[in-house]
């Protein structure tokens, strides 16, 4: 039987675990401010007189404010040079200024009056008549259409050099943030593991897997994949999930949120005794993550670590190129406050590797009609090259490292 798979309770395996949050800081007021004073210095290399930093990530990344994405237009133009400025429907103004880090202005909508003309007019108050006005990429498109029929005086363009041009590099807060949102999620691994047993669904997993997040100091998980057997060979699941049964192979992919940034760790194992074919595509997958890792080098392209992995697989007879069996995806993505952000571990993305880069690494295998095996870890970029954040699985017979 594999080690640290079996044996165990739900409540056996929740009494395991403990919060973990003790001493995490959230992002403080101090770098707000910076992020806002890089995109601006951003604005004026490029030309642009503002964006506009919908509900959502973005809003979040350069204003501590916390607010969802609908059908009504919130968010903050941020101009080149001066304060931001908030956009809200009236009725929410109040709401939105307890979620507020960086405060500033706001200005308010009714329901019945255009949440796009108070943009432009925003904007014309501000001194910007004219020019480049950078739009959220993550924006609805209703929100760039209202936009520009309200003005044609404006160039309207992806904000994206702006809002990508200042995450993509974590910061040390950030890095801890994300360091230990990791570690809770590779200990719900490990004791969701433990409360495997055979006629257990894939839903009592994702259940216990919630609880424990929680137990841990998540408000619960973020997302969670659980499969078993044939299923796996799914990268993101089935509509009828199987159960249980003994010698499957178990794949769960699950993470959780920690003052917004995610956490993200996939784990593969057997439900009893692995077959040789089983063990050699497990090694294999393995490799191909090593092979990924090393060849993540300051100054190498995104692109080149898609191409190391899959070179690798191609030399042991998979693929080629997304073929399967073999890897039908991309190597990996960044993460931070998206689960999935640019930049983008694939061979058409030619950004340099730089420090504060944070990847998953997952070149997943799909034997189709028998099972896939995906281990996920992720890493940062230092001055010296790529680090984990978690270490690796250890092997098919002892994936935590319990006896390594």
């Amino acid at each position: 039987m594999t080690i640290g798979v079996g044996g165990y309770t739900a409540e056996q395996a929740l009494a395991t675990l403990s919060d973990m949050t003790d001493g995490v800081n959230p992002i403080q007021l101090d770098e707000y401010r910076a992020r806002i004073a890089k995109a601006q210095s951003i604005m004026q290399r490029e030309g642009i007189k503002a964006i506009f930093a919908n509900a959502g990530t973005n809003l979040y990344y350069f204003t501590g404010t916390k607010w969802y994405a609908s059908e009504r237009l919130v968010g903050a133009i941020i101009p080149a040079s001066g304060d931001p400025t908030y956009i809200a429907p009236n009725f929410e103004i109040n709401t939105l200024k307890g979620f507020m880090q960086i405060e500033g202005d706001v200005k308010g909508w009714h329901e019945d009056e255009s949440p796009y003309d108070l943009v432009i007019g925003t904007l014309n108050q501000m001194g910007i008549s004219n020019g480049k006005f950078g739009i959220d990429e993550s924006a609805a498109f209703f929100i760039f259409d209202g936009l520009r029929q309200a003005s044609d005086q404006f160039e309207y363009i992806n904000a994206k050099v702006v809002t990508a041009g200042c995450r993509i590099q974590k910061s040390a807060a950030e890095l801890a943030l994300m360091q230990r949102a990791k570690d809770m999620t590779l200990e719900v691994h490990k004791a969701a593991a433990k409360i495997l047993k055979p006629g257990i669904s894939t839903q009592e997993v994702t259940d216990f897997i919630d609880q424990a997040h929680q137990k841990v100091g998540a408000a619960g998980s973020s997302f969670c994949i659980v499969l078993f057997g044939v299923d796996s060979s799914f990268p993101h699941g089935v509509k009828s999930p199987k159960s249980l049964e003994q010698d499957d192979i178990v794949l769960i992919d699950t993470g959780c949120l920690l003052h917004g940034y995610n956490s993200d760790i996939t784990r593969t194992y057997v439900f009893g005794a692995p077959t040789s074919r089983q063990r050699k595509m497990w090694a294999i997958e393995k490799e191909a993550q090593a092979q990924a890792f090393a060849a993540a080098q300051i100054g190498v392209s995104c692109g080149e670590v898609d191409v190391a992995a899959r070179k690798y697989l191609e030399s042991q007879g998979l693929g080629p190129e997304y073929a399967v069996p073999g890897l039908p995806h991309r190597t990996g993505h960044g993460i931070g406050l998206d689960i999935h952000e640019w930049p983008y571990l694939v061979r058409n993305d030619a950004t340099p590797l730089a420090p504060g880069m944070c990847f998953s690494n997952e070149p997943m295998l799909v034997v189709p009609d028998e099972f896939g095996v995906r281990l996920e870890d992720h890493f940062y970029m230092t001055e010296d090259g790529p680090k984990w954040f978690t270490e690796p699985s250890h092997s098919i017979d002892d994936p935590f490292g319990y006896e390594a």
